[in-house]
């Protein structure tokens, strides 16, 4: 006899599926979605810091690595997704292939991912947002630009320690309320950031191409300080691994499965999609701004493409790329914040979280329980955590997302073999998801102590909310309309 938490879930056809939600999710609002997810904090902020902290202009390797690495994993969820075109994820697909307990340890990795990610991506929004206002001669309080505790220069000249990081705190509860009016007004909008991101992207590579000083990859890996993880080849490995904040995204489009029309087929093209043209983005874009600005001046930089503008001196084209940055954020805690709500709200359909989660709003079809929770934890983080912190754990958690939903495929095509796949991995039920698994865990394996230590803690308090509710309330235990048995 199965044991009740080893227990797979049966996802019915998508015909017969009915979330409540509207479906509004074509294929290119789904990879300006993921684009817009994965084009922003990770490109704006943490190539500087991984440059100056980690890898040196090899972080461009770092990018390589990680999109290769997310490559594999990114054919494996355009499977899932096609096979299984259902909400929730990278959680449901592993609630069909591996069972509830697994499905309840990825859950709960991707409510601390995207939780910890907002408050990253708004942390990161700040520093953007002062640094414009600045331009306009309007200045914040440095002690609200940093979590407490740290140091900052005021005006005069004096040390002090920071507030709180105020700006990114009010930015994820403006970005929520949006959320809250209606998705599809919210899609409309976040298409419409997208394509103004792509452009002051293009822009500025445009621009900052002929101010490239080659003399700045020089050396290209700078030599290791004899601590693990601080440049040479530990030090590239330790930035890939930040790196995988960015591609946070393609976990992201498969959350909003239930959004999306006919997600079988635009499913996968989302996420290939999406994939695709954030590696070539990545790639072009770390290489122009590490040759405009030496890397070692953005170890500490939380804005590094505002530092590029500035050196090159043209105001006017630093001013349009700080505005336009500034309003990109918005498309990454957009997709971030949706898809928090998506993991509550089918964690909850399914009885391992508190119904309220599920909870939709009567007038605007939207999880307004989970947006308001999600907005004011992450709002917490953001004012009081540092963003090298939070972009590290949203890494490790992305990782652990992709190793589970590679491993998925593969039980998947022994447990379900004649299941519908609209889209299915090239090699068979090993070679990729196994290439997935493995280049995700090397990266893993570079990450610091102290996050791998973060990550046990928080899956062990995981396991006490699992076994001291989830189990009992689970749907699929209880023999509910929605149990599906095991496939």
């Amino acid at each position: 006899m199965t044991l009740p938490f080893w227990q797979t879930k049966q996802v019915p056809p998508p015909e017969s599926q009915n979330s409540g939600l509207k479906r509004v999710f074509g294929p290119w609002r789904l990879i300006a979605m993921g684009v817009g997810v994965t084009v922003g904090t990770g490109l704006f902020s943490l190539t500087g810091v991984a440059a100056g902290q980690n890898a040196g202009p090899a972080v461009i390797i770092s990018f390589l690595i990680a999109a290769i690495a997310a490559s594999f994993a990114g054919l494996c969820y355009a499977e899932l997704a096609g096979m299984l075109p259902s909400g929730g994820s990278a959680y449901a697909y592993a609630y069909a292939g591996l069972g509830e307990i697994v499905a309840w340890i990825i859950g709960w990795d991707l409510i601390l991912e995207y939780t910890v990610g907002a408050a990253a991506v708004a942390s990161s929004a700040s520093g953007y947002i002062a640094s414009l206002l600045k331009g306009w001669n309007i200045i914040i309080d440095p002690r609200l630009l940093a979590p407490p505790m740290t140091d900052v220069v005021m005006p005069d000249g004096h040390t002090a320690h920071a507030w709180c990081n105020a700006p990114g705190m009010l930015l994820l509860f403006i970005i929520t309320l949006m959320l809250m009016r209606g998705t599809n007004f919210s899609v409309r909008l976040n298409s419409l950031v997208v394509l103004v991101k792509i452009l002051v992207i293009v822009g500025l590579i445009i621009v900052c191409t002929p101010f490239v000083d080659t003399s700045n990859f020089h050396p290209f890996i700078p030599a290791n300080t004899g601590k693990f993880g601080e440049f040479g080849i530990s030090g590239i490995m330790r930035a890939a691994g930040m790196a995988f904040f960015a591609y946070v995204g393609i976990d992201i489009v498969s959350t909003a499965a239930q959004d999306t029309k006919n997600p079988q087929r635009n499913m996968p093209i989302g996420i290939l999609g999406s994939l695709l043209t954030c590696a070539v983005i990545y790639v072009v874009f770390s290489t122009i701004l590490l040759g405009v600005v030496d890397y070692r001046a953005l170890a500490h930089d939380p804005s590094p493409v505002a530092t590029a503008m500035d050196k090159i001196h043209m105001p006017w084209m630093a001013v349009l790329v700080k505005i336009g940055i500034t309003f990109g954020f918005i498309s990454v805690l957009f997709g971030l914040l949706i898809g928090q709500s998506r993991i509550a709200m089918n964690m909850a359909d399914d009885g391992l979280l508190p119904p309220f989660l599920a909870r939709l709003h009567k007038g605007t079809s939207t999880p307004w329980t989970a947006h308001i929770i999600t907005a004011a934890t992450a709002a917490v983080l953001t004012g009081c955590v540092p963003i090298a912190t939070l972009g590290e754990m949203t890494s490790i958690g992305t990782l652990l997302a992709f190793v589970i939903v590679c491993a998925g495929v593969t039980a998947l095509r022994f447990r379900a073999p004649e299941a519908p796949r609209s889209f299915q991995v090239p090699g068979g039920p090993f070679a990729v998801p196994l290439l997935g698994i493995i280049s995700c865990g090397i990266v893993m394996g570079s990450m610091s102590p102290l996050t791998w230590m973060r990550l046990i803690l928080w899956l062990a308090v995981g396991f006490c909310v699992y076994f001291a509710y989830g189990i009992r309330k689970s749907r699929l235990r209880n023999n509910s309309t929605k149990q599906g048995g095991n496939l």
